[in-house]
């Protein structure tokens, strides 16, 4: 309890979750300006303490582990209070709050790891499955194999289906479908957060289908 009272505490954790949850790697994403307008380095900012001040909470209060994935409860201040639509937040200081609703609950819906996990124009179900699998759960996936022909991206294709519709279609082949299985799951779980974590009820015009059913 001395040792986390001392500033070096917030080091230890600080940098603990950027290893670990790979939340350094958030200073340098830069998503489409034009599909996210509403990014900026504010919100940036407060993505990434949102998720240190849970940690720390979790560490210093000596509450459960399982906060790090339920939690209904989180840290902001107004900028990131806004992203996620919780009302009567003032300020630039952060400050603990329920969350209105069940949407958000733990780390896996703070916008930091949601854009972490995601590609500048839009989500990346794979890489949000592949993250759970080698962050939290301790199972990579293996390596994708050579020549693995690239989801199509352009504006006939994304006007064809959902995101979850033609990775669907991607991963019906044989020799995808051994790992995607395993990851898509579990990022299609999330697929109701955008690029930059915000909710959304559509991609694009499809309606999200967040359901999912595990190997």
């Amino acid at each position: 309890h001395r040792m986390l009272k001392d500033p070096k505490g917030d080091a230890l954790a600080d940098n603990f979750v950027g290893q670990w949850l790979e939340l350094r790697k958030v200073e340098t994403l830069q998503p489409d300006s034009k599909v996210f307008s509403k990014f900026d380095p504010a919100l940036r900012n407060a993505m990434r303490q949102e998720t240190e001040l849970l940690f720390r909470n979790i560490l210093t209060d000596n509450r459960s582990v399982t906060d790090l994935l339920d939690a209904n409860y989180t840290f902001v201040n107004k900028r990131l209070a806004d992203h996620y639509g919780i009302p009567d937040i003032k300020g630039n200081e952060f400050q603990r709050v329920n969350y209105p609703d069940d949407r958000r609950g733990g780390i896996l819906t703070h916008a930091s790891i949601l854009m972490l996990t995601s590609n500048p124009t839009r989500t990346s179900p794979v890489k949000r499955g592949k993250w759970i699998l080698e962050n939290l759960l301790n199972e990579p996936p293996p390596p994708p194999p050579p020549n693995v022909e690239a989801l199509q991206e352009d504006e006939k294709a994304v006007s064809s289906g959902s995101l979850r519709q033609r990775l669907e279609i991607h991963r019906a082949k044989t020799v995808c479908a051994s790992c995607h299985d395993r990851m898509d799951p579990l990022g299609f779980g999330l697929e109701n957060f955008d690029g930059i974590g915000a909710w959304r009820d559509k991609d694009g015009d499809f309606p999200i289908d967040p359901s999912g059913e595990l190997p």
